[in-house]
């Protein structure tokens, strides 16, 4: 696998060096199927952005692999993304002609019904949650702000989903509990790349009594 990186650039002081894999010998199936959600996909479009040869197969795996989500923005730039690769494809010197590779059409049906079935789902976990607060079990609470923060991530919306989770902390009820909601922060932190935040809420998991 060849890799070509501007020599100009230091990569540890430029974590966001362009650099381009010309022949990878990567199995693009394989290496997605190691990860799950969010980070599967952003995994599909990092390799997409750095390897042209796999860029349009990638993007068509994260594509694929959103539908199965809520997040209709993400979904809508990969959408993007895929067009203009396929259009590149096909107006490379060395393009095959009739090949068959034609941009995908943007499934306008899925993004309206998602964008109806979240909202639904917004709707029905935010009114479970004030019943639980009415009814002041902390553990159902707790739940109530899990479940939130899992669909606000499911949708794409860190910023909730880091809020949803944070919020649990003022209701675990043991251990376990906490653990958890280290782990939830932790995942969207690194989503935010908020690193700091990261350490911060290892360092209080580690710290828990078991």
């Amino acid at each position: 696998m060849q890799i070509d990186v501007d020599p100009q650039e230091d990569p540890q002081n430029a974590p966001d060096v362009n650099y381009v894999v010309e022949n990878p010998s990567l199995d693009l199936e394989q290496y997605a199927a190691s990860y799950s959600g969010l980070m599967r996909i952003e995994r599909l479009q990092f390799i997409a952005d750095h390897c042209p040869t796999l860029r349009v197969e990638a993007l068509k795996m994260a594509l694929s692999f959103v539908q199965r989500t809520f997040n209709v923005d993400m979904y809508e730039e990969i959408h993007r993304k895929l067009s203009e690769a396929t259009r590149e494809l096909q107006n490379a010197p060395d393009a095959i002609p009739e090949s068959g590779v034609e941009p995908p059409a943007l499934d306008t049906a899925w993004v309206e019904a998602t964008r109806k079935k979240a909202l639904l789902k917004l709707e029905k976990l935010d009114t479970d949650l004030k019943n639980y607060k009415g009814n002041s079990i902390k553990e159902s609470i707790r739940r109530g702000h899990d479940d939130l923060g899992d669909h606000y991530l499911d949708c794409g919306d860190l910023s909730n989903a880091l809020k949803c989770y944070s919020r649990a902390r003022d209701y675990c009820t043991s251990a376990k509990h906490v653990i958890n909601m280290c782990l939830n922060v932790i995942k969207v932190s690194v989503y935010l790349q908020n690193w700091s935040h990261v350490l911060s809420y290892v360092s209080k998991a580690e710290s828990t009594p078991e």
